[in-house]
């Protein structure tokens, strides 16, 4: 029977139960969960924090990580400045990027979301105001909330991914996983 497990990754630590770099050790998944034969469905970068979904089943972490299956992943993101219509429309309707055009996706601005806090803490300008999106995606490309933020003027400072299809992070702190 598959199982899967929710963790909240925090920022610095990497989507993967080791660290083949040499020089200085990360923090891996390994440093939280204890669960041998469980893999993480997708990757959240190094400096991204939120949800991972672990699963012992290939099947279900091939329908998870690919992009095929098309399934909702919610971020809440922390951007520089202040993002006006335009600017959601562009994301509403898609980005270009180097590796090509993407999926619409559904976004809104929302107040803070009042999210454990980060550290190191996020820079900020003191003349620069910054605001938080909820940005729902379908696709999984490398690095691809931060690029299409960038790409409507708006750099990404702290990206949470808040939820995977029906799964979330409510109730679960920096660190913490849970069994579903």
């Amino acid at each position: 029977m598959a199982s899967v497990i929710l963790l909240n990754k925090p920022y610095g630590v990497l989507s993967q139960f080791t660290d083949e770099r040499q020089g200085e050790p990360r923090l891996t998944l390994a440093d939280f969960v204890d669960a041998p034969g469980y893999y993480p469905a997708g990757r959240l970068d190094f400096d991204s924090e939120g949800l991972m979904v672990l699963t012992n089943d290939g099947r279900l972490q091939a329908r998870i990580a690919s992009p095929r299956y098309k399934l909702k992943k919610t971020y809440l993101v922390q951007v520089e400045g202040e993002p006006v219509d335009e600017s959601l429309r562009q994301l509403r309707q898609g980005v270009r990027l180097k590796d090509g055009e993407t999926l619409p996706a559904m976004v809104e601005r929302i107040a803070d979301p009042m999210l454990w806090p980060r550290d190191p803490p996020i820079r900020v300008r003191k003349f620069i105001p910054d605001s938080w999106l909820r940005l729902s995606i379908q696709e999984g490309r490398n690095r691809q909330v931060r690029r299409m933020t960038a790409a409507v003027g708006h750099p990404t400072l702290r990206l949470v991914r808040w939820a995977v299809g029906d799964w979330t992070l409510d109730g679960l702190p920096p660190g913490a996983w849970r069994a579903v």
